[in-house]
């Protein structure tokens, strides 16, 4: 559609021109869009704020910037020509655009408490507001700060006033577009087949359109899905279409960091697996003193290796967009993948000076996701000085309990329920150390841990859970657990916790009775094979692609 709102005078903004760019926002027309803009660059870097609509296009641009267009400067040098004594004399509803735009320059940013404060004045005057799309849009744009917090909750519902009020209004494909981050929280959340139908309705209804940044974050958001099944290859090539699309906007969006740091961890798992595979096969080798798996061995370590280069190669080119942007929790997440790696090779140090620069920037940044997680690191690098024997080990011990212990706290400051799991695993962990022996402690962490994961997709942890568990009830020592709860004493489980706990008891002794399989457990237990794959598959017994 060629725009054909341009303004006939050097300074003036017509209706014509803010109707059309209103438009093209509802209908996701981002081409159409931007062309409009383009052809109307002269009021841009000449901007007149005494002219008539100033502060309704500003409010639109900022829109438009959320979009894709141009970066976040633009808003910030046209907010510049409305100083607070002029503010002051302008209608309400002018007033509010200001406010809208003022809290996506904080978005952009990486400062959702600035940006929730102006989401929020604009949303206590909503009565007052005829446009109601712009009541959509401040609603979407509150619930991205509180999924960026962590707050999941407020997220999810403020997500969900929105997008209705967008389909109310007519606007169906701006309501698609905000279903992609409810689909999100529904997964973070555990529900993970409303989230992939979700997602996939907003897929259908989008994918007419050359909205790239929001096709990009649909398809970011089915590899990171996938990923946690541990269907790495199909993650990669969500990820890759998900660039695709970012760098048809741009070569340094966000969101196209986003994406690098996602496939780097990919490839960092990828790499570990094989990792295992290339030991696997060294010790088969040294007990049959073979070596005809010599050369496969050799191609297996230039993989191993040219995986860890582009991983690092990835996070450096994300923490180069990020800086770009001055975004603090992409730059921290940089941060924590490039010290997995580190911690993968054995270089510790290295580890430990990116883990320390993660906490320090979400501790100046009052970031809870980011201090919780880079305390995670901290307390792994901390056991994994333990493991090497190094000097210290009791400092190094007291460490890693602190360190645990300060990323439960920091992460229950989240609803991340996956983030306050894993915390309580490595607390557990820790506290299973031969410096401490506190099982009582260990156990508890392992309930917690269990309870918060049993209704979420959590394949990706299930290894770590699975460690902690047979730290805290070795084989054979089931008999003090059953007499614990013959003689009523069951702590702060509920019956169907117990129930959930006898089952992870039971079925795996069961399974290694019959054969390993499936079907067997099922029919001599009478319970579905379903529920018999989720226990084994939740204890790490059964890959995702075992049948029996």
């Amino acid at each position: 559609m060629k725009p054909t709102a341009v303004a006939t005078r050097s300074n003036e903004i017509p209706d014509a021109l803010l109707t059309e760019l209103r438009h093209n926002l509802v209908a996701r027309r981002v081409s159409s869009g931007i062309e409009l803009l383009d052809g109307n660059a002269h009021l841009l870097d000449s901007f007149d704020a005494a002219q008539p609509n100033a502060s309704r296009f500003v409010g639109y641009v900022a829109q438009w910037v959320d979009v894709g267009y141009r970066e976040e400067d633009l808003i910030e040098n046209l907010l510049s020509n409305f100083p607070k004594s002029a503010r002051s004399r302008l209608p309400v509803s002018d007033y509010l655009h200001l406010r809208m735009a003022e809290g996506v320059l904080a978005m952009a940013h990486d400062k959702p408490d600035d940006s929730l404060f102006q989401f929020d004045l604009v949303l206590s005057m909503q009565d007052e507001i005829d446009d109601k799309e712009q009541v959509a849009i401040a609603r979407f744009w509150k619930a991205r700060c509180h999924r960026r917090k962590g707050e999941y909750d407020e997220a999810l519902k403020h997500t969900a006033t929105a997008w209705k009020l967008a389909h109310d209004l007519g606007f169906t494909k701006m309501a698609a577009m905000m279903r992609v981050m409810e689909s999100w929280i529904l997964f973070q959340k555990g529900h993970r087949r409303d989230a992939t139908r979700v997602l996939d309705q907003a897929e259908v209804a989008l994918r007419d359109t050359d909205d790239h940044i929001t096709l990009g974050n649909i398809y970011s958001a089915h590899g990171r899905m996938i990923r946690r099944q541990g269907r790495y290859n199909d993650a990669l090539k969500y990820f890759a279409k998900a660039i695709d699309h970012y760098q048809k906007l741009s070569l340094q969006h966000r969101n196209l960091a986003r994406s690098l740091v996602n496939i780097a961890y990919v490839q960092r798992l990828v790499a570990q697996q094989m990792a295992k595979q290339i030991d696997a096969e060294a010790e088969e080798r040294r007990r049959t003193q073979g070596s005809s798996s010599e050369r496969s061995g050799k191609k297996k370590r230039e993989l191993y290796e040219q995986l860890r280069a582009d991983g690092f190669a990835n996070l450096e080119e994300a923490e180069r967009i990020y800086r770009h942007h001055e975004h603090h929790h992409g730059i921290g997440s940089v941060y924590e993948n490039r010290s997995l790696l580190y911690v993968d090779s054995g270089e510790l140090d290295n580890a430990a000076e990116q883990a320390v620069a993660a906490y320090d920037l979400g501790k100046h940044e009052n970031d809870s996701i980011l201090i919780a997680r880079s305390r995670l690191l901290q307390c792994m690098i901390e056991n994994e000085r333990l493991e090497e024997g190094v000097d210290g080990s009791w400092d190094h011990a007291q460490s890693a309990r602190d360190y645990a212990r300060e990323a439960v706290d920091a992460a229950k400051h989240t609803q991340n329920n996956r983030l306050i799991a894993r915390a309580y695993i490595w607390r557990g962990l820790t506290s299973c150390n031969q410096f401490f022996k506190d099982l009582e402690d260990a156990k508890a962490c392992c309930d917690a841990a269990t309870s918060l994961l049993k209704s979420v997709d959590y394949d990706d942890l299930a290894e770590e859970l699975h460690r902690l568990k047979q730290k805290v009830m070795p084989k054979g020592n089931v008999d003090p657990l059953l007499r614990s709860w013959s003689q009523g004493i069951t702590g702060e489980k509920s019956f169907q916790e117990m129930t959930e706990q006898f089952a992870e008891l039971v079925i795996p002794r069961v399974w290694e009775r019959e054969g390993r399989k499936v079907s067997r457990v099922a029919a001599r237990l009478s319970i579905s094979p379903k529920k018999v794959r989720r226990i084994l598959g939740r204890l790490g017994k059964l890959r995702k692609n075992q049948q029996e």
